[in-house]
């Protein structure tokens, strides 16, 4: 199993292998390139996605372990339309994490902020952490976020992971694998959000791509 690609996962469709990456589902290892047409750039200022959230959505709450982080930098625009989707982009992300840290896909976060295509293949995603017998530990960071509004209930969300602090972790001898990480360890997401009756911005569909360049630092 190669270094788990933290984007934290995804089941998306990934051109690349097995890293924890979130929206991707390529090849059999956990593992984001093309940019979102037209988006434009999140500021860079640091930031938590918690903001500019819908009151009448009844969320999961979601907290991953002390020893996993993620962390999120540049997701605040100013605007408070983009900063919500990117808040819930950021959200699906964790709660892809959090699936994978707790061993099961039957987790509230991961139906809440999934949806669809983007659903099917996030439970198919864990599961092949599951089948490996890997978690992860560390943390992930995400940055260079780019928002494309659509329309009133449809939006894309384009950023980048950067998986060189997460590392692959035996889920039976608890061993953490810390061999050093290469480019792979770099992934670009796109994503389609969908914003149902309650305000929540669901994730419908979305590619990953390791080791893209857009993303490498």
């Amino acid at each position: 199993m190669k270094r788990r690609s933290l984007p934290v996962a995804t089941a998306f469709a990934a051109t690349t292998a097995l890293l924890l990456t979130a929206c991707g589902g390529g090849d059999d290892t956990p593992k984001a390139n093309d940019k979102i047409a037209g988006a434009d750039r999140g500021s860079t200022a640091s930031a938590s996605p918690s903001a500019s959230t819908s009151a009448d959505a009844d969320r999961p709450d979601i907290t991953l372990p002390g020893n996993v982080k993620d962390e999120f930098e540049g997701w605040k625009t100013g605007d408070a339309t983009k900063d919500a989707i990117l808040a819930d982009a950021g959200r699906a992300q964790t709660a892809m994490n959090d699936a994978i840290i707790k061993g099961t896909s039957d987790t509230p976060g991961l139906a809440f902020y999934y949806k669809g295509k983007a659903l099917t293949s996030s439970v198919k995603w864990v599961q092949k952490w599951l089948d490996a017998g890997i978690t992860y530990t560390g943390t992930t960071r995400y940055y260079s976020p780019r928002v494309e509004i659509f329309d009133s209930k449809s939006a894309g969300v384009s950023y980048c992971a950067d998986e060189t602090k997460a590392y692959n972790k035996d889920r039976r001898s608890e061993k953490v694998d810390r061999t050093p990480a290469g480019n792979d360890a770099y992934v670009l997401y796109n994503t389609r959000l969908e914003k149902t009756a309650p305000g929540v911005w669901q994730t419908s569909d979305g590619t990953s791509v390791r080791g893209s360049k857009t993303c490498v630092r």
